[in-house]
């Protein structure tokens, strides 16, 4: 969309990427704690949209909407680093909660049920429900992880240090260093509640409530499900590394 003198119409372009920009928002806001705001997502959005329309040249060799959709992901993402939408009180529960799902499959040679991973943490059963509810969609998997690193900085404070498109962030690292198998290897050893309930939530990206009706459970119960499924998961990576 140009204009007469043969100049990108920002304003056109702002226009037309608009439900871009708001369709990026609900997906991430889907696996974010709900006093992260929709409308805060999709303000962000909206200024990187605009940088994209300042900074694109078609001789890139990429399509606009794929060069656009790298920079408003990148401003949704800094605009939540920069209200630190994860507390470190956050943080630290859930490194507790999958500490302790690691040092129960070292004793016990399985997969620990709630009750048992509720009595590690020394704390009742419908208390540790609620502290996974709590936590929910905070449990994002830090790379730190893979690194065996003891940083406060979160995965997507790592995925959000630069938003240029080039191929040199922690998904490409990932793969260069061969931990895709890894992650594979720990969701097949997973429960497999626990493992429809991730490619419920991440592949075939359906909300709480959908999930739910698919398992039968509460929105909420899909919630506690979903943190301690990650809590698996990270205390797995964490031990192969």
């Amino acid at each position: 969309m140009y204009t007469a003198q043969g100049k990108i119409d920002k304003s056109g372009m702002l226009t037309q990427y608009a439900p871009l920009v708001r369709r990026l928002a609900l997906q991430l806001i889907a696996k974010l704690p709900a006093s992260v705001e929709l409308d805060d997502m999709i303000q962000a959005g909206m200024l990187g949209l605009l940088d994209a329309t300042n900074r694109y040249q078609e001789n890139q060799g990429a399509q606009f909407a794929t060069y656009a959709s790298q920079r408003i992901r990148g401003a949704m993402l800094d605009e939540l680093r920069a209200n630190d939408w994860l507390s470190r009180s956050s943080r630290q529960s859930s490194r507790s909660v999958a500490a302790a799902v690691q040092s129960l499959e070292q004793k016990l040679g399985r997969g620990p049920t709630e009750g048992e991973i509720a009595e590690e943490l020394k704390m009742p059963l419908d208390e540790y429900q609620q502290l996974l509810q709590e936590i929910h969609g905070c449990q994002l998997v830090y790379y730190e992880d893979f690194e065996g690193g003891n940083t406060e900085n979160t995965f997507l404070d790592q995925q959000s240090g630069d938003h240029t498109g080039k191929q040199n962030g922690p998904l490409d690292l990932l793969l260069e260093q061969g931990l895709r198998h890894r992650l594979i290897e720990a969701i097949e050893a997973m429960p497999e509640r626990e493992r429809l309930l991730l490619s419920l939530y991440y592949e075939q990206e359906l909300n709480l409530r959908e999930i739910g009706a698919i398992l039968e459970v509460s929105q909420s119960r899909v919630c506690q499900l979903h943190s301690q499924a990650v809590s698996r998961l990270r205390a797995r990576l964490h031990e192969a590394g």
